[in-house]
């Protein structure tokens, strides 16, 4: 874990490097916040928030206003789970974490009235799952989900990844056996043959095929059903220190604002503060991408509830039988701070993002910026035109055709149907468009590309 604290005063920012209680001491308060640096959807409550200083900024204001000093305290784990068990000790304020961790988080700080949160905003959602995924080593004969049944599948139990799997499995009437590992052990053991699968979040499944150390066998968009990751409070905290949540809360508003407008920049800052690819943080963060939006929107407090019998079946949260989810959501301080602003927050929380199943874009090595293209031809002219000017290709996105989610190009499968090519990022895709579409031809990209001519 990486722990940074930063005392500010007026005008004033000090390193330091110990831990806090969250305490108030005089006339100053200290902020711990828990967040997941290589998770790139809680970027805006995390890697990017804490890069840009605008929680810092926030606090400035205020110490200038009332003369109080706060101390901020980044602690940076690898999934949700740590950061609950710091709530419950009361250990942390703030924290950002995925769909089905949330509701644990819920769950487990609510008898503890010191340590009882709220969800209080959203940082990242995808309205049909694609945040989560299934991977397979690069040399798996398995092609679809049920090709697993009777093998062994690394995922952290409880976690965002762990959620799409226990859907998927129930979806495709196959069982494995799931083996609770940290994602980058769970990485390992998939290349050493220990375990046959991996399912996880974001940004892990991109990072290993990128890599060349996985291929996607299961897009979490097949369920059509919405992930989301957020952002939960202590309750009581949130209560002496009304100030602090707003300040939070607009600082996210910030690094949300900032992500829509420079996607490619803010890829690049998330990319040094987390030590992932920044092509995978852009895959991700990109247009077609992650939805950024932080309200509450129905669709998604829906989908937290009919979350809770697939976290029930693991079969150690029986606390949740009367756990009431609409009653830890709590959209009072994200409206206000949307008030603050003289934005309209009904208006925004009725907006959601749809999956887009055309277009691509191309990022060439030494560019500030990237090319767009209308469509998955044009984006395999684009990048044959590159290669015969002799430039150098970073990344090529383009979207699955039949889901909509953002993948990498080079690693997509493709299907040639008369003139057109079209993307997949799973084979179990591609094979379903051939069978309804029996002219289809499966490629490769290298033979998608060759063909484009």
């Amino acid at each position: 874990m990486k722990r940074s604290l930063i005392l500010l005063t007026t005008g004033v920012l000090v390193l330091a490097g110990c831990s806090l209680d969250s305490t108030s001491a005089g006339n100053s308060v200290d902020v711990v916040v828990g967040y997941q640096s290589k998770t790139i959807n809680t970027a805006t409550a995390g890697t990017l928030l804490r890069a840009r200083g605008y929680l810092e900024h926030r606090l400035a204001d205020i110490t200038n206003r009332t003369g109080t000093r706060y101390r901020v305290d980044w602690q940076d784990y690898d999934t949700g789970a740590p950061i609950t068990a710091q709530m419950l000790a009361e250990k942390i304020d703030i924290g950002s974490m995925g769909d089905y961790p949330m509701l644990v988080n819920g769950v487990r700080t609510r008898a503890n009235e010191q340590a009882r949160t709220a969800l209080v905003s959203v940082t990242g959602y995808h309205p049909a799952g694609a945040l989560n995924m299934v991977v397979v080593s690069p040399d798996s004969h398995a092609d679809t989900l049920a090709d697993l049944a009777g093998t062994k599948v690394s995922a952290s139990v409880g976690s965002a990844g762990h959620g799409t799997l226990l859907r998927a499995l129930a979806s495709a009437g196959a069982g494995v056996e799931v083996l609770n590992q940290q994602p980058q052990v769970g990485a390992s053991a998939l290349e050493s043959g220990q375990v046959q699968g991996l399912s996880q979040f974001v940004a892990w499944p991109g990072l290993l095929v990128y890599q060349d150390r996985a291929r996607l066998l299961y897009d979490g968009a097949e369920l059509n059903y919405p992930t989301l990751h957020g952002v939960v409070v202590r309750r009581r905290y949130a209560h002496a220190h009304p100030e602090v949540l707003d300040a939070f809360l607009q600082a996210q508003l910030d690094a949300t604002d900032f992500l829509k407008h420079k996607p490619l920049e803010a890829a690049r800052i998330v990319a040094e503060g987390s030590g992932l690819p920044q092509e995978v943080v852009y895959l991700y963060n990109g247009p077609g991408g992650t939805s950024f939006d932080a309200t509450l929107k129905p669709q998604l407090v829906a989908a937290l509830n009919n979350d809770v019998p697939y976290l029930k079946s693991i079969g150690d949260f029986a606390e949740l039988d009367d756990f009431d989810v609409d009653e830890f959501v709590d959209d009072k301080p994200l409206r206000a701070a949307f008030d603050a602003r003289k934005l309209d927050y009904d208006k925004a929380v009725d907006q959601i993002d749809k999956p887009t199943t055309v277009g691509g874009e191309i990022w060439l090595d030494g560019s500030e910026t990237t090319v767009m293209v209308p469509d998955s031809d044009a984006l395999l002219d684009a990048v044959r035109a590159a290669t015969a000017r002799g430039d150098h290709l970073r990344a090529a996105y383009v979207n699955d055709a039949e889901l909509g989610t953002r993948w990498f190009a080079d690693k997509s499968v493709w299907v040639r149907d008369g003139t057109h090519y079209l993307p997949f990022d799973t084979t179990a895709g591609a094979q379903r468009y051939v069978a309804a579409h029996p002219g289809g031809v499966v490629l490769d990209y290298r033979q998608a590309l060759a063909g484009a001519a």
